[in-house]
């Protein structure tokens, strides 16, 4: 798996499509964090883009490596002029609340965070396309998200998510009906 999301993040560096989809996932988790601390994501992520365009292609933000004892090395470089006092961020109970709960003291802790929380967005989601992938890994949720929704409890929820999979239509309607069936009878 390791080898496997070297050459994917690799494949990132020379292909601009795959790398707008690694810095897309990035920036959703960098962003949530810009959002709830109460600075402006808008600049940040035009800030990104801009710094993933300064060869003259768009290349992923990323890197990954494999370290001399095989480990995994991630790395993320992004532009983060982030704030912690001044302006909203003082007066919003959100901004407040956010700091307050990443327990950062500072914009270079508040950054680290940050940084982190992108870097764990493209490990994550690089993890699943090169294992089951990505859309298997997403209809498996929404199976699961259904069933949920359709009332199942404890092992009722893998037992209609894997059921509803093998429907033609995966729905709201067959959750519910799988659901009824299952209590019909002992599970």
């Amino acid at each position: 798996m390791r080898d496997r999301i070297v050459e994917a993040g690799q494949l990132a560096i020379v292909d601009p499509y795959r790398a707008v989809t690694h810095n897309k996932g990035i920036m959703n988790g960098i962003d949530s964090v810009v959002l709830a601390t109460g600075n402006d994501w808008r600049a940040i992520e035009a800030g990104a883009h801009a710094y993933a365009s300064r060869s003259g292609q768009y290349r992923s933000l990323s890197t990954w490596s494999k370290a001399k004892n095989g480990d995994l090395i991630g790395s993320l470089t992004v532009p983060l002029p982030i704030g912690t006092v001044g302006g909203s961020i003082n007066i919003h109970p959100a901004a407040q609340f956010s700091k307050l709960l990443l327990g950062c003291q500072n914009a270079k802790e508040l950054e680290s965070i940050i940084v982190s929380v992108g870097l764990g967005q493209n490990f994550s989601a690089l993890k699943a396309l090169v294992t089951e992938g990505i859309q298997k890994g997403h209809m498996g949720l929404q199976a699961k998200a259904l069933a949920i929704s359709a009332g199942a409890k404890g092992k009722e929820i893998n037992y209609v998510a894997d059921q509803l999979k093998q429907r033609k239509n995966m729905d709201f309607a067959n959750a519910k009906e799988i659901l009824m069936q299952i209590q019909k009878q002992p599970f």
